[in-house]
């Protein structure tokens, strides 16, 4: 574990243990005054002399489902605040047990599923809503290769592909490229490099939509991680809800807005120009895309942006974003029913083309099977937004002083076996690395404690087992709920040193405790 605090003694305080787990991730550095329950209130402590540096009581190996005894496998200590350090060591630092769990991601803004247009004759399956991702957790602010090819970073934001869009260029340029045989059969097999131009001005379009929600929220003043074009569309992801209904509903309209922007100036573009030709086909092509999106957005149910709109007007009259997003998460799960039965029925009707088999190039199987995988899109979104609105209904209810463990301070060259001592003799769960003027400057990890054999502890110093400790790893123990982690998030690691205001040590949360804490609020009802 790392340790940057400031130099003053750690100080003591309540310490219920709390649940350890082997690989927590997420940084942070804020404030937050927070006791877990029964935990007695802290008091100032002053280094004691004596040869050796304070040692804290460790907890056990991680669990799943239960609180962790020492993290380095040394005696377990009970439950309950510890006596006071033994000796020759400085007190152990504040901390509580309540056991945690950040899960977040970033919020997702906005899907659009790429369409398989036809001149005359088109299909668009886009779908663009703010769905709101799970919230922040620990991880990186920057995707990993999972991201995808990022191709560019308009706004600072960047923008990745998906390997699978490279699948949905090629469905669009084989569905396309068959209906341009039928209007333009003189192209040859030059028709599919026509339409693979298609393909990639579709997706531009979808990204115009997409950089409308980040300049939205930029304007807001909400992070937005990445946007991403994938197989059904495009996702921007933005880390945090709007503050008020109203930006919440401009965030939502302007996507679906430029959309229908592109279907109008491809429409005024189609107008100088010859019908059978190919200019006038890839435009007429684009037009019928980018109003198909548009009015596919528009539909009021979440994930969809209208759904973001509809949140947000029962967001206004009620007062309650939690009603908002119930209304329009139900709303979105009956428009998945719609889309799985209506959808098919609609092509082989011919409402929606010249009819039967041949609209949009796809058959009634395939346009069954489309609808279902919208229908499934559909739906887990509209789940995915109401277990996200109940989850942030509890996220005040995470909070760093409540979270943390109580900590000993040890020096470097202490072995493993007197640090665990010193720290069950304290009743405490965790190692800061201190120098001789008593600063933090690194936190023994406790995948590293477990680790190392019990034969080999009094042979290995904590120094080889501590992680340094940087400035993102500090944290204020006045931080709770989405602050708490923004925070963690800013800085991956498994262990962070939670001060006081004052700068003295309270004790260390490790982000596998708060990530329990997380998945408990979130299998709990909303109030």
């Amino acid at each position: 574990m790392d340790v940057s605090g400031g130099s003053g003694q750690p100080r003591s305080g309540d310490d219920r243990p709390a649940e350890d787990a082997a690989d927590p991730t997420a940084p942070a550095t804020g404030p937050t005054d927070h006791r877990g329950p029964g935990a007695p209130a802290p008091e100032n402590t002053s280094e004691q002399e004596g040869s050796g540096p304070p040692t804290p009581r460790p907890n056990g190996t991680p669990t799943e489902d239960g609180p962790a005894d020492t993290p380095s496998g040394a005696e377990q200590p009970a439950d309950g605040p510890a006596g006071p350090p033994s000796g020759r060591e400085r007190p152990a630092a504040h901390g509580t047990d309540t056991p945690g769990t950040p899960a977040p991601g970033p919020v997702e803004h906005d899907q659009h599923a790429p369409g398989t247009p036809t001149p005359g004759q088109h299909h668009s399956y886009a779908h663009s809503g703010i769905a709101k991702g799970r919230p922040p957790g620990p991880r990186p602010k920057e995707p990993g290769p999972g991201g995808g090819i990022l191709m560019g970073r308009p706004f600072g934001v960047p923008v990745y592909v998906a390997p699978s869009w490279f699948l949905v260029a090629a469905l669009i340029t084989w569905v396309f490229g068959g209906q341009l045989d039928r209007v333009l059969p003189e192209l040859g097999a030059a028709r599919y490099l026509v339409s693979l131009f298609f393909a990639v001005a579709f997706y531009a379009s979808v990204l115009v939509h997409e950089l409308a929600h980040t300049v939205a929220a930029i304007r807001f003043k909400l992070p937005v991680r990445r946007i991403q074009l994938q197989f059904f569309g495009g996702v921007s992801e933005i880390e945090k809800e709007a503050e008020t209904p109203g930006r919440e509903f401009v965030l939502a309209f302007v996507g679906p807005l430029l959309s229908l922007v592109l279907a109008g100036l491809f429409y005024l573009a189609m107008k100088p120009v010859e019908p059978g030709t190919v200019p006038g086909v890839l435009l007429a092509g684009l037009m019928i895309s980018n109003l198909i999106v548009a009015i596919f957005n528009f539909l009021p149910g979440l994930p969809l942006d209208g759904g973001r709109m509809l949140r947000a007007v029962v967001w206004k009259i009620t007062g309650k974003p939690m009603s908002g997003t119930v209304a329009a998460a139900w709303v979105g799960r009956a428009l998945a029913v719609s889309v799985l039965i209506g959808l098919p029925l609609l092509n082989s009707s011919g409402v929606l083309g010249d009819g039967g088999t041949d609209v949009g190039g796809m058959d009634t199987v395939t346009d069954a099977l489309l609808a279902a995988i919208l229908a499934a899109i559909i739906w887990t979104g509209a789940g995915n937004s109401l277990r996200m609105a109940r989850l942030r209904e509890h996220l005040p209810e995470l909070r760093a002083r409540t979270l943390t463990r109580r900590a000993v301070p040890v020096e470097n060259d202490t072995p493993l076996s007197e640090a665990l001592r010193r720290a069950n003799a304290a009743g405490a769960r965790a190692l800061v690395v201190v120098d001789a003027d008593g600063t933090p400057v690194s936190l023994v990890r406790e995948a590293a404690i477990v680790g190392v054999p019990e034969h080999r502890r009094p042979w290995v110093a904590v120094s080889g087992l501590a992680q340094e400790l940087t400035d993102g790893m500090r944290v204020s123990a006045e931080l709770a709920g989405e602050d708490l982690l923004d925070v963690l998030r800013a800085t991956p690691a498994t262990e962070y040193l939670v001060v006081e205001e004052t700068g003295e040590i309270y004790g260390v949360l490790s982000a596998a405790d708060v990530e329990r804490a997380f998945v408990r609020a979130m299998a709990r009802p909303a109030p």
